[in-house]
């Protein structure tokens, strides 16, 4: 499949990773942050994760700049392969269902829980004595 415009722009967030994605037409790069993506994300797990989107639409010759920030580099990769996907989308709609189908396009709201007052954590409490 081809690009339609010359830039698309997605926002993909994961816990409190967020990422800014641009794509446009080019010799099919990723930079993240100013690096390869190799260099950026070195486990093959986490470059398999934000190629995925591409993969799944069968994209040739695009350039996908991005900025991410936040997170840890689990959250990262989830939140720029979001970013992709929703960047994909903006430029043709005819992409949302294999990505909807895959669940790149849905914002996971898993976030960590603070702590409370009073106790050491979360959910943990201090030890409770009857007597």
């Amino acid at each position: 499949m081809k690009i339609s415009k010359n830039v698309s722009n997605g926002t993909g967030r994961r816990k409190t990773a967020v990422a800014r994605v641009f794509m446009r037409k080019g010799s099919g790069e990723i930079v993240v942050n100013g690096k390869q993506l190799v260099e950026y994300f070195p486990l093959q797990f986490y470059q398999d994760i934000v190629k995925s989107p591409v993969g799944v639409c069968n994209i040739e010759g695009a350039d996908f700049i991005i900025n991410v920030k936040g997170g840890g580099p689990a959250g990262q990769a989830v939140a720029v392969r979001h970013g992709i996907s929703r960047a994909l989308v903006k430029d043709d709609e005819e992409r949302r269902k294999p990505l909807k189908e895959k669940g790149y396009l849905t914002r996971d709201p898993r976030k960590r829980e603070r702590k409370k007052y009073g106790q050491p954590g979360a959910r943990k409490s201090f030890q409770f004595s009857k007597r």
